[in-house]
């Protein structure tokens, strides 16, 4: 029997729904895909890198003081998503123009060319296009 599975959405930990909104679709350019209200101040607010993109991120605002604490260090310091390009510099030059913070500057691997940055709260990401890729 063959089964279809996959990844829908990854949760963010964030502490304000409309600052992580602004963040993640003016300075990142993702796009919003939803954000609906599901009542005593929660909201399920969904961004994507692209619209038809199958991967998702689950805006979710921290409500607990252990999920508070977590803010920003979801994976104790190691990067924790990987965004694909498919032209680095473009992206890297978007990215520095609002304001995100490189923890180095970028560099060839035999995979590809990536920089590790931090989102608004302090997560790392890899901004990587893979060799080959165009």
């Amino acid at each position: 029997m063959t089964s279809s599975r996959r990844i829908a959405h990854v949760a963010v930990l964030v502490h304000d729904y409309d600052q992580a909104i602004d963040y993640y679709t003016q300075v990142l350019g993702f796009t919003l895909i939803e954000d609906s209200d599901r009542g005593e101040g929660r909201r399920w607010v969904l961004v994507a890198p692209t619209a038809d993109n199958a991967m998702q991120l689950l805006l979710a605002r921290a409500s607990t003081p252990a999920q508070l604490e977590r803010v920003g260090d979801q994976t104790g310091g190691r990067v924790f998503l990987f965004l694909h390009t498919d032209d680095f510099d473009r992206d890297h030059r978007r990215f520095l123009a609002g304001g995100v913070r490189f923890l180095e500057a970028p560099r060839v691997e035999s995979y590809g060319t990536v920089a590790v940055f931090e989102d608004l709260y302090g997560n790392r990401w890899d901004l990587l296009q893979l060799s080959g890729a165009s």
